[in-house]
């Protein structure tokens, strides 16, 4: 019987480019040249979602990573230069970002280090969910961009923090481009100095260094060079408790400005076009009238009198009509009934929970002896707290204003609705026509005077003579002033300020911009907490300096330029003895060698056997040509299984028609032994690598009976999990997929766990099943909506 176990097998419409098993559950993410991003579950390699590509988000997938615990899928798209952060459970954005270069390479890492403090704070339960109240969940009838906090039952925003335990999200991408995300979200260091476009990196689970694989090419007509980096990142693992506090503090920063964010994007859609109408209707009248008779004057006439000119009759009947004002009340009360319950339990909620964490983070700052060293200053946060003030005091005007306007509108409405009604003779209902008083009259009268102004200079702004409406002006996300600031007049506690020296001074007031919108207030507190928690990446980035640099080898100008995840050089951190291992191919002769490169995390640290070559002796016996020519084999890709295993792809090396690939499981047992510590490669660095290959220490390994022919596939790159203890082979066309379960000694066991989970999945979608089997392009293509079951099944049946 051969080893590993076929559990599925496909052929894909689309060219998979990039595949990614789940850490934590039977799951494998793919992503296609369509720019679709899927997800697929091991049995029988069936699909649980597609993500199809979108504008908004982008269209080319140019790498993927898995968080830690399985429950967030990152990918970045060139396009776009976006990173997003999706749902395991269902096809949604849960975060995204913008970066500044098209990311090439992406590892999400956990730190595995411990320590009492570390220990104390992750078991400690956060302070902030016993201060603060828990935020409001946004409307669900609003934006789907809302739907991270518009789930009422499972804690979306949690679930986007995910657990205590600091992990990262390293990027690299081209020109230098290397950034690192605490808990894949804020941005806790920019490494500068690295040149060349990354094709692989790792940062070690204690934070003690970074590796790096790049592609340097100096002119577009030279050959580019593959070049292996380790940078020293010490000042991460010695202050690892307070960049985990940090960052994790960031990391709620994050989220409330996300939420701040949608908040407002659920007003602006609260927000009707047709409250505009009022405005509209009399800047045509004013275009279309033939008196002199201002409009304020024309309504005045018609309150004071009962009477109404013949073209305000035609504008009032014809134009706005009794429906059409009935509807336009309706809407206005509405709209800002809903804006005004936004404001007060959302918009200040997060606000307030946003004043509470930079207040933690500023006190933090202050003692300098921990958090000095990784850039938090004091100030900057103190100018973001003043930021975050002056948006509540905006937020604040807001209120006075949606207050003020209904107030206005609903005696404005009131009385014009009755007048109406009277023009077109129509039945006036008895609780409507009662007598107006002379305070209902002063308030109308107040209402037109501020409101029914014609603007000429309001028409060259914004194409109007009237802002009857004011609260759609503070929504608007534009730089211009506010077209009807509020009249600040008469106020004593202004009139007080503007006399104090003091005062307009003190840290203990708020700015106030009377002048700006909502959104401009917004835009310059995002701004001013960006710039300050800026700082602590700068300054964490510039200590990260180089500790080794080797030149690997030149890159045939003829090879596929293509960028694969799943191409070598490979990377991998074993975490129990903190060593970096980097694999890789170069062309020797006719035969292609693996490389392993050893490094320790600790830069000053060496490691015995650094470099060493190995090549595949003959190990089929029923190979068709028995010469020692095929007696070896080059090796197509290579992953590491887990810390003692490599799961690499063969091919015999005289290709010929007949001969089939091999999937094959090499242990380091068989690659590291005590022999080689006398042949210790010494690497001259003023050469490269292929230079110097021929003193390279190689073993040549046999492989006894773990390996599998793959028949009838031309296999060319592998995805392996050792923690779920499975591969997914991918086809040179890139459309052919096989899986395999790798561990296979109790085959009983395995047996049984089949053919409960293919009962399973026949009593829950035969249906699907079938589509899957007759029609695979569609299913493919379908979404996660048509294939109810498959979700549902995946939660329940791959759960660890």
């Amino acid at each position: 019987m051969p080893a590993f176990r076929q559990v599925g097998e496909k052929q894909l419409p689309q060219e998979v480019i990039f595949m990614a098993w789940s850490p934590k559950r039977d799951l494998i993410a793919l992503a296609n040249r369509a720019g679709e991003v899927l997800l697929h579950r091991l049995a029988n390699f069936q699909r649980v979602w597609s993500l199809p590509p979108n504008e908004n988000t982008g269209k080319e997938v140019t790498a993927l990573a898995w968080r830690p615990d399985g429950k967030i899928l990152a990918f970045g798209l060139t396009d776009t230069k976006r990173i997003i952060l999706c749902d395991v459970e269902k096809p949604e954005s849960l975060h995204s970002f913008s970066v500044d270069s098209s990311i090439t390479y992406m590892q999400w890492m956990e730190v595995t280090e411990e320590s009492s403090v570390l220990t104390s704070f992750y078991n400690a339960e956060d302070e902030s969910n016993l201060l603060l109240p828990k935020l409001p969940a946004l409307p669900k009838n609003y934006s789907t961009t809302a739907k991270i906090f518009s789930e009422e039952k499972s804690d979306e925003i949690m679930k986007l923090l995910g657990d205590v335990r600091l992990n990262a999200l390293v990027l690299g991408g081209s020109s230098g481009f290397i950034e690192i995300y605490a808990y894949g979200m804020f941005k806790i260091a920019m490494v500068p100095g690295v040149p060349g476009s990354c094709r692989g990196l790792c940062l070690s689970s204690d934070l003690k260094s970074l590796s790096v694989i790049t592609e340097i090419q100096d002119s577009p007509d030279s050959e580019a060079e593959m070049t292996y980096f380790q940078l020293d990142t010490s000042l991460l693992s010695s202050y690892l408790p307070e960049v985990t506090r940090m960052a994790r503090k960031f990391t709620h920063i994050s989220t409330l400005l996300q939420y701040i964010k949608l908040s407002l994007t659920c007003m602006c859609e609260a927000w009707e076009e047709i409250l505009m109408q009022m405005d509209s209707r009399l800047t045509k009248f004013v275009q279309e009238k033939n008196t002199t008779t201002s409009v304020q004057d024309e309504f005045m006439q018609l309150l004071l009198w009962g009477k109404a000119s013949l073209e305000l009759q035609a504008l009032l009947m014809n134009q706005l009509t009794v429906k059409g004002l009935k509807k336009l009340g309706q809407s206005i009360e509405s709209s800002y009934s809903s804006i005004q319950k936004l404001v007060i339990s959302h918009l200040q909620s997060g606000s307030e929970a946003l004043l509470y964490h930079l207040s933690e983070l500023k006190g933090m700052a202050l003692w300098k002896q921990k958090y000095e060293s990784l850039g938090l200053d004091a100030s900057g946060i103190e100018d973001a707290i003043t930021a975050v003030g002056s948006f509540i005091l905006k937020a604040n005007e807001l209120l006075q204003v949606i207050d003020s306007s209904m107030k206005n509108f609903k005696a404005f409405f009131r009385w014009l609705y009755v007048a109406m009604l009277r023009m077109s003779e129509d039945h006036v209902l008895p609780e409507l026509n009662k007598v107006m008083t002379q305070k209902d009259i002063t308030f109308v009268a107040d209402f037109l005077t501020e409101h029914f102004n014609e603007a000429p200079e309001l028409y060259n702004r914004k194409g109007k003579y009237f802002n009857v409406e004011r609260v759609g002006q503070y929504l608007k996300d534009e730089d211009d002033d506010l077209v009807s600031p509020p009249n600040t007049e008469g106020n004593q506690w202004f009139n007080f300020l503007k006399n104090s020296t003091h005062l307009k001074e003190s840290p203990l007031l708020f700015p106030y911009y009377p002048e700006k919108s909502l959104h401009f207030v917004k835009r310059q507190m995002e701004d001013t907490i960006d710039q300050c928690l800026q700082k602590p990446a700068d300054v964490i980035g510039k200590s990260v300096h180089q500790a080794v640099c080797m030149s690997l080898y030149k890159i045939s100008q003829s090879e596929d330029s293509t960028p694969q995840l799943s191409k070598l050089p490979f990377l991998w951190n074993d975490k129990t003895s903190n060593i970096h291992y980097v694999l890789f191919t170069m062309l020797d002769s006719s035969v292609s060698k693996i490389y392993i490169l050893r490094r320790h995390t600790d830069t000053s640290r060496c490691v015995s056997n650094g470099l060493i070559a190995v090549e595949f002796g003959n190990f089929l016996n029923n190979s068709i040509n028995e010469s020692s020519d095929s007696r070896c084999y080059s090796c197509l890709d290579a992953h590491f299984y887990d810390d003692e295993t490599v799961t690499v792809v063969l091919r015999e090396s005289v290709e010929q028609e007949g001969k089939e690939r091999i999937l094959a499981q090499l242990p380091l047992t068989s690659v590291y032994t005590d022999e080689d510590q006398e042949r210790e490669f010494i690497w001259d660095s003023a050469k490269r690598l292929d230079e110097q290959s021929g003193e390279i220490s190689t073993r040549t390994v046999f492989l006894e009976n773990q390996w599998r022919v793959l028949e009838n596939m031309k296999a060319q790159y592998v995805a392996v999990n050792g923690i779920r203890k499975v591969s997914c082979v991918l086809s040179s066309n890139l459309r052919h997929v096989r899986v395999f379960e790798m561990d296979v000694e109790d085959d009983g066991e395995a047996e049984e766990e089949e053919e409960e989970e293919t009962t399973q999945i026949a009593a829950g979608e035969p249906e699907e099943l079938n589509q899957s089997a007759d029609n695979q392009g569609s299913v493919c293509g379908a979404s996660a909506e048509e294939l109810p079951g498959e979700t549902e099944e995946q939660e329940s049946g791959l759960d660890p």
